[in-house]
């Protein structure tokens, strides 16, 4: 992914992916919970194979980041993505919601050209 930079060539910019304030601060609460250190800890988002649209979401307390992960970081909230999952899920958002019929986090992915009816895995 490119864009152009002030001088009128080409400049390479990272896939995004945000943190939500209220997903950050579930997450580091149930990090600490884990007693994770979290200035060096984080959370790993990655895309697997399943469910019935072929795609789905993951999510774990990593000690450190893989040597080839980008690392984002979101109010205080270090967050892990492989390359492989990054091609899937880049320019999504984590979000955590609390409702009466919904309860944790969500991946509001923009890539997705599909979810299977229960919403628990996509397409892209």
């Amino acid at each position: 992914m490119s864009t152009d930079s002030m001088d009128g060539g080409e400049a390479e910019t990272r896939p995004e992916i945000e943190v939500t304030e209220d997903a950050a601060e579930q997450a580091l609460s149930l990090l600490e919970g884990e007693g994770l250190d979290d200035g060096e800890a984080g959370l790993r988002l990655f895309v697997q194979q399943g469910g019935c649209a072929g795609l789905s979401y993951g999510m774990r307390f990593d000690d450190a980041p893989d040597e080839d992960d980008t690392i984002y970081e979101h109010h205080d909230l270090r967050v892990f993505v492989d390359p492989a999952s990054l091609k899937y899920i880049e320019g999504s958002v984590l979000d955590y919601e609390d409702g009466l019929q919904a309860e944790g986090f969500h991946v509001d992915n923009p890539n997705v050209v599909s979810e299977c009816g229960c919403g628990e895995s996509f397409r892209t």
